[in-house]
């Protein structure tokens, strides 16, 4: 099960009942998931799911992680299940970035909160990195890093903070940057960037003791 502590020699690893290869030829391909797909290889409610844009792909690649129905932006598709592991397990912290468009009455008192460790089911996140690229009146766009992957972890953090998202789009996961792949698009991963996602380490440790000056829009 993605999320749990998994060892390739003796455990089936899973996504929605499908099982991930531990051998033969393994495919690793980012696509730029547009809004209104669901990131799940079915659905009960007939909804276009992310597998209907990888038709054409070369073998049977499942999501890693996830992108709600209204959110857009890179997502990683594999069929190697000690990647998808390490990519979701928690304890590695691998930094997503966004990019959010929110609105709020009161920015300033939001940005206070998302800077500071907050609370969701009952656990303590890390301090998200947050940058503002842009704001006039009650809206603005920001930047921002989070190293967990809970659901809709930016949507209820933001709700938290008084603020709406307007649209969130994620731009990179780890080293690996979305660029300029159009909405609907896919390619395969080279291998200097599978290697750079298999050779993720655990930030636990160092993450916990940074702090940010989210807001300092000097930097």
């Amino acid at each position: 099960m993605l999320g749990q502590k998994a060892d390739q020699t003796a455990d089936q690893i899973e996504i929605d009942g499908n099982p991930l290869t531990s051998n033969g030829k393994r495919v690793y391909i980012m696509l730029n998931k547009p809004r209104g797909y669901v990131t799940t290889t079915s659905d009960e409610k007939g909804r276009k799911t992310v597998l209907d844009l990888v038709k054409n792909c070369s073998a049977r690649v499942y999501p890693v992680g996830r992108l709600d129905m209204d959110s857009e932006g890179l997502l990683i598709m594999t069929n190697d299940g000690a990647l998808a592991n390490r990519l979701t397990h928690p304890s590695y912290h691998v930094p997503k970035r966004y990019l959010v468009r929110i609105k709020g009455k009161d920015i300033a008192a939001a940005r206070e909160l998302l800077k500071n460790e907050m609370v969701l089911d009952k656990e303590t996140l890390l301090p998200a990195e947050v940058k503002i690229l842009h704001q006039n009146n009650e809206a603005a766009l920001i930047s921002m890093v989070i190293y967990e992957g809970k659901n809709r972890q930016i949507r209820r953090m933001c709700k938290m903070a008084g603020l709406d998202v307007l649209r969130l789009k994620r731009i990179s996961q780890g080293k690996l940057k979305l660029g300029d792949l159009k909405p609907g698009m896919w390619r395969y991963l080279s291998s200097k960037e599978i290697n750079d996602l298999q050779n993720t380490d655990r930030k636990r440790a160092q993450v916990k003791t940074i702090r940010y000056d989210l807001f300092n829009l000097q930097k």
